[in-house]
């Protein structure tokens, strides 16, 4: 007979056959990144997983790769029939996860999935129950961009920890992971960008366990396809006061 031996001081072998990722991916009019980034999480295999992908109406022949030569590599597909937003492709993908554990990985490349494995650490060692990741903690390489946008992003978090009570450096960044039932159990309601505001804010109310890791950004201009705008940080404004202070 032959004895197989884990290594089960890394955490990510010792749940390796137990627990399920649920990988979701809200992507519009990322014909140029959507391939690549659907091969780079497949590449992680340290768990099993599930990817699914919501297109949220591209006109640039996303949609048409991701229902052709991509649909392989994909296990649940959801075509939105009009532009609903980032929110809303994320509640959508939310409702359809299956996974222990949920991470949120956008399309466009300005985050690697090669992060996943420390991601997940804090929670499969069972210190954390949600991670944040962080452009602005850690020695990983980083973009350098927008002055603006950083400075908005520092008085966003700064607001949002003001009013949660927590000390995030990034409230505002996309990569996020939860224990599944705690981000299922959240009745999120936001259809745009106000989703990350108030998913922190749902999240503090909850009195879980978070933890910053930082990661990599590969950030990109508004020429290479950065959507986000000054209309988005109002919104996001309005919902740090919204779910903070109401229900």
């Amino acid at each position: 007979m032959d004895l197989i031996y884990l290594n089960f001081q890394d955490p990510i072998h010792k749940f390796k056959y137990l627990m399920k990722l649920s990988v979701i991916i809200p992507c519009f009019n990322e014909i140029n990144t959507i391939e690549q980034i659907i091969a780079k999480v497949q590449d992680f295999k340290d768990l099993e997983k599930e990817i699914i992908v919501i297109d949220d109406c591209s006109n640039d022949g996303t949609k048409e790769k991701l229902n052709s030569e991509l649909s392989n590599s994909i296990d649940k597909l959801i075509l939105n029939d009009k532009n609903l937003g980032k929110g809303y492709s994320l509640r959508k993908g939310i409702s359809e996860a299956t996974g222990d554990i949920i991470i949120f990985q956008d399309a466009d490349l300005e985050y690697d999935p090669t992060e996943y494995k420390n991601l997940l650490k804090p929670i499969l060692e069972g210190k954390a129950d949600v991670v944040f990741g962080s452009r602005f903690i850690g020695s990983g390489e980083k973009r350098v961009l927008y002055f603006w946008h950083r400075v908005a992003n520092l008085i966003l978090t700064t607001l949002s920890n003001m009013f949660s009570n927590l000390n995030l450096t990034d409230m505002e960044i996309g990569y996020k992971v939860f224990k599944s039932e705690i981000i299922k159990d959240l009745n999120l309601k936001e259809n745009r960008f106000g989703i990350e505001p108030e998913i922190t804010a749902k999240i503090a109310k909850r009195k879980v366990r978070i933890y910053e890791v930082g990661v990599k950004y590969f950030g990109r201009t508004y020429n290479e396809g950065k959507k986000i705008t000054w209309k988005d940080g109002i919104r996001a404004l309005y919902c740090i006061l919204r779910y903070n202070l109401f229900n």
